[in-house]
């Protein structure tokens, strides 16, 4: 499948007409059938998510929220379903959703082939559960989506001119695993200056990503680099119960999740060391005042993971509709 510039899309009608885009939303349909059996037999039950409300997920960095006029009130489009699912656990222990997102990324990230303004997420939370159980729930369900999709599609990766045998290492499981200061190491360790109380930025995550050759998790970051609902450590207090999945072949993160924060007098504190006002998230907190279970939870970027799965050049050819960061487009 042949892209052009990163930031030049093609019209609609050629792309959506183009067989190699009719292969890639198969591959990509396929890998969400697969998803929805693997939890419906799990014990899931999925809910249709919210795309507005008085707030969204705070902890999207470095992309801007969209405002929208909700019969005289400021409403947020949903950049993330996060506080959803805490909230939808009230209903059920297990739930998911695929849900939209929008960011409006920096322009600048139209580039980098891994962002979209628009994308959307598959969603998982499940309460009682660890950040460790979550970390296993992903790497079970990613290697079932995957063998299932690259055993049942071999036409369309044969039209795209994608070797799925540089999936083997994936569907046969056994993820790696690293904490965010092991990662700092070795990034260091090949001239990346990473920063030991940030977010690992996008240049370190595609070097980490280039030199591996499976998914592996990048786990324990540093507090202050992610959101309020990302519990803090009891035996190692500054680090976050949080977790990222990352790609190899230089595709980067896949996935984002963590253990939640889930007490009144935590969320409070955290909103607080975060920059939060706690005024803004009224319901939420009139719910956590209520009881929210303990939980854990992950969304997996669907076109990301359709990108990797499929060895696209740019994200946004796994976009029946793709939208880049700062490019008008329908």
């Amino acid at each position: 499948m042949t892209a052009p510039g990163a930031a030049v899309l093609p019209s609609p009608g050629r792309h959506l007409s183009d067989p190699g885009t009719r292969a890639v939303l198969r591959v990509q349909n396929a890998l969400l059938l697969s998803a929805r059996r693997f939890l419906a037999e799990a014990g899931f039950v999925e809910l249709l998510p919210p795309i507005s409300g008085p707030v969204t997920d705070p902890g999207a960095r470095g992309s801007k929220q969209v405002d929208i006029d909700y019969y005289g009130h400021r409403y947020k489009l949903m950049s993330s379903v996060i506080l959803y699912k805490q909230a939808a656990l009230r209903t059920f222990p297990k739930i998911f959703c695929v849900a939209p997102n929008i960011r409006l990324e920096p322009p600048e990230t139209a580039d980098t082939g891994r962002h979209l303004a628009e994308f959307h997420q598959l969603d998982v939370e499940v309460a009682g559960a660890r950040r460790d159980e979550a970390v296993q729930l992903v790497e079970e369900l990613v290697v079932h989506m995957v063998r299932e999709t690259v055993a049942d599609l071999t036409e369309q990766f044969a039209l795209i001119d994608r070797d799925v045998r540089a999936l083997t290492h994936l569907t046969q499981g056994a993820f790696h695993r690293m904490t965010h200061t092991e990662a700092v190491a070795r990034l260091r360790e090949n001239g990346h200056e990473q920063s030991l109380d940030a977010e690992l930025d996008w240049a370190a995550e595609a070097l980490l990503s280039a030199k591996a050759d499976r998914p592996f998790f990048v786990t324990d970051y540093p507090k202050g680099s992610r959101g309020f609902y990302d519990r803090e450590s009891r035996t190692e207090p500054g680090r976050l119960r949080s977790f990222d999945l990352i790609a190899p072949e230089g595709y980067g993160e896949l996935c984002s999740g963590s253990e939640r924060t889930h007490s009144y007098p935590e969320i409070i504190a955290r909103m607080r060391e975060t920059g939060e006002n706690p005024k803004k998230y009224g319901w939420y907190l009139d719910l956590v005042r209520e009881g929210i279970p303990r939980s854990s939870g992950f969304g997996i970027g669907i076109e990301r993971l359709t990108r990797y799965v499929a060895g696209l050049d740019a994200v946004w050819q796994a976009s029946a509709f793709p939208k880049l960061p700062g490019v008008v487009s329908p």
